[in-house]
């Protein structure tokens, strides 16, 4: 389970409902003060949960990683090897500039900071894991794992990085977590401990 992130309250399954009371002595009924906040598109939430992954139970954010190795390990296989790094580069590249957005759009809906459903943040930074590692089901399982581990644990100064705006906040985190796992996969990669 992902207990960094912000967990749902009952209204979780309706992403336009806040989990915050409204301030009554303000004058506002809860059926206007649900009403003002806007709904994510559905292109925000589809990115957002990567196409449902998110949904899932228990820890999203794993259901976001094994859905990104998955399908990362398909797509790579049709890529020829000399482009490889560049193809998953750029493809963690193209995720991070989409996933702020919707990370933003749908947080804003939903009225929590980091939604435990949204999971493309854990598909950014296990893409950035996986840059320059060789097609193998062993580098992609401890590519997977490496990821989960410094997701879960947040070393300095990932935890900071989550103070950061909106979607930005939500996405910049995992990235540093993946930067950390980037590092000691190879390292592990060039002690030979992998590939054997």
């Amino acid at each position: 389970m992902d207990s960094s992130k912000s967990v749902p309250s009952s209204d979780a399954a309706n992403p336009n409902r806040s989990s915050a009371t409204p301030d009554r002595s303000a004058g506002v009924s809860p059926a206007v003060a649900g009403a003002s906040r806007p709904r994510a598109p559905l292109w925000a939430t589809l990115v957002a949960t990567f196409f449902g992954a998110g949904r899932l139970k228990p820890g999203p954010g794993t259901w976001g990683s094994v859905a990104t190795v998955l399908l990362w390990a398909l797509a790579s296989s049709q890529i020829p090897a000399a482009s490889r790094t560049w193809a998953t580069a750029l493809a963690a590249a193209a995720v991070i500039i989409i996933g702020i957005q919707a990370a933003t759009l749908v947080a804003r809906a939903s009225g929590l900071k980091d939604p435990q459903f949204v999971v493309i943040d854990e598909v950014a930074g296990q893409l950035v894991t996986l840059i320059a590692v060789p097609l193998a089901w062993k580098t992609f399982l401890a590519g997977l794992i490496l990821f989960r581990v410094f997701d879960i644990l947040k070393p300095f100064p990932i935890r900071r990085l989550e103070r950061l705006p909106e979607g930005t906040g939500i996405v910049v985190d995992d990235l540093g977590a993946g930067l950390y796992a980037l590092a000691v996969m190879h390292l592990l990669l060039h002690f030979g401990l992998l590939m054997k």
